[in-house]
């Protein structure tokens, strides 16, 4: 009885989480990050370069947006004819910008980001422990069946089969769930993982890391119960996120932090 209870428990947890991750639709960024008529026919009608960049600096300039393009410029949305928050990106697939867009997933057929990024973490983490589960409780018969205790033959490739298909997916959510685990403790997208964010005095991989905890805090929320559930409790509306220079300012020791870091790692054995 406990191993159904136990069972259905992470069925459950795991069909809610993966339903949530589904049916869960990206943000897309507020009114006021789409260029006025004005400013779209001003922004249209002029063919030099270098003055339509400065139309899209004097728009940002009354919004809170820090990053940059690889040129210094305002990162602008051609196709969504918008000035992109910090951290959103244009979604080819969904054909549409993406609050905190971390990638498009085939698995779920969504595009996981600020608004589904806690309930996609949870998916993986719940089908790691199904699988887990699944493997730890059939392996006992495939022993018995190698032993020949059992001589079931149907029994016997059923047995084999669920072992295999678990232990399978169990090893490869592993990797996955532990990469985002660590883009986590990072506070990093699998975007900005493979280009980093620029701001306005160059590239910095860890321009959003604010320490293990609030980048914890800023995906899963800071009521601790909420955790574990599929329920929306993320800091912020993906709009603006706190950035380690600003948190600099304010606490010098967050500085040194990564400076140690860096040099923990850059220091060779003599």
């Amino acid at each position: 009885v406990a191993y159904l209870i136990i069972c259905h428990i992470l069925f459950v947890l795991f069909v809610w989480t993966y339903w949530k991750s589904i049916f869960t639709l990206p943000v897309q960024p507020g009114k006021k990050y789409h260029m006025s008529y004005a400013d779209k026919e001003r922004y249209e009608n002029e063919e030099r370069p270098e003055v339509q960049r400065q139309i899209l600096a004097e728009i940002a300039r009354k919004l809170p947006v820090y990053t940059r393009t690889g040129n210094g410029g305002v990162r602008f949305c051609d196709r969504c004819q918008l000035i992109k928050p910090d951290r959103c990106h244009h979604c080819s697939v969904c054909a549409i910008c993406v609050l905190k867009m971390d990638h498009h997933c085939p698995w779920v057929n969504n595009c996981i980001g600020f608004s589904n990024y806690k309930f996609f973490l949870l998916f993986l983490a719940y089908s790691l422990l199904y699988c887990l589960y699944i493997a730890a409780t059939v392996f006992k018969y495939f022993i018995k069946y190698w032993t020949g205790e059992l001589t079931n033959g149907r029994s016997k490739f059923h047995v084999l089969f669920l072992l295999f298909v678990a232990v399978m997916f169990f090893v490869s959510l592993m990797f996955l769930f532990g990469y985002h685990c660590w883009l986590v403790s990072r506070n990093r997208s699998t975007l900005e993982a493979f280009s980093a964010p620029v701001f306005q005095n160059g590239p910095d991989k860890n321009g959003f890391n604010l320490g293990f905890v609030k980048n914890l805090q800023q995906v899963f929320g800071e009521e601790k119960k909420l955790w574990l559930l599929p329920i929306a409790s993320s800091q912020g509306d993906g709009h603006f996120f706190p950035m380690r220079a600003l948190c600099e300012a304010q606490n010098p020791l967050l500085a040194n932090e990564e400076q140690w870091e860096d040099d923990g790692i850059d220091e060779e054995p003599h």
